[in-house]
């Protein structure tokens, strides 16, 4: 039987995406293949970080025990975890339950797609001020539904530009919903909002990470 490396379980708000503001489990699991320059988890990702080795039922009775139905899987890297299909497969089966993951964009996503009840994907583009962009696997994009999201961390102009350039490379917007995000303190949302404008970005979300307002940016758990 498959154990999951999980370093924090809580209920909170989603501070992002699609259900920004509505209560959600979130279950943060351990451990990641990138290393971003701005990672507000690292210390989810150390070799000595603290965690626990749960399986899927446990996992899924502790959502459930919640009682609340949107379901965010973190980390770390979730898709770096052996076996985790066999706990999206199982959540599948829970009908009552909103699932979504949240990848790094590296990790091909393909065979979760397969499932026959997929969880909602946001999956990041890692753009060069994140030091990892070398590793982004764009085949993802041809399996991206309506419900998907693709996310861009933005530190400055040319991360933009290149965000940019990837939504109208790709046409993401046609395919799933797009955020724009900014590296907290590099960049201001005005800033991302003046560039919006300056080339007419229909379709495309300003997003901010509202936990990181209502909450110390640093605090966990939140």
């Amino acid at each position: 039987m498959t154990k999951y490396k999980v370093v924090e379980k809580f209920v909170s708000i989603n501070g992002e995406g699609q259900k920004a503001g509505q209560l959600a489990v979130f279950v943060r699991f351990c451990g990641c293949n990138l290393n971003c320059t701005y990672c507000d988890t690292k210390w989810a990702n150390v070799p000595d970080a603290k965690f626990e080795y749960e399986t899927a039922d446990e996992i899924i009775k502790n959502i459930k025990d919640t009682k609340i139905k949107n379901v965010t899987l973190t980390g770390g890297e979730p898709l770096a975890q052996p076996g985790i299909n066999e706990l999206l497969e199982k959540l599948s089966e829970e009908k009552e339950l909103s699932v979504e993951i949240e990848t790094n964009g590296s990790k091909n996503i393909e065979e979760l797609k397969k499932l026959k009840n997929t969880p909602s994907v946001t999956l990041d583009y890692k753009l060069a001020g994140s030091g990892m962009e070398k590793f982004m696997d764009v085949s993802n994009y041809e399996f991206l539904e309506q419900k998907d999201t693709v996310k861009f961390v933005c530190s400055n102009r040319v991360d933009l530009e290149k965000a940019k350039e990837i939504i109208d490379k790709y046409n993401l917007t046609s395919k799933c919903k797009v955020y724009l995000s900014a590296v907290f303190g590099k960049i201001t949302p005005a800033e991302i909002v003046d560039f919006m404008k300056e080339n007419t970005m229909n379709n495309v979300n300003l997003q901010l990470q509202m936990h990181k307002f209502i909450w110390d940016p640093n605090e966990r758990g939140v």
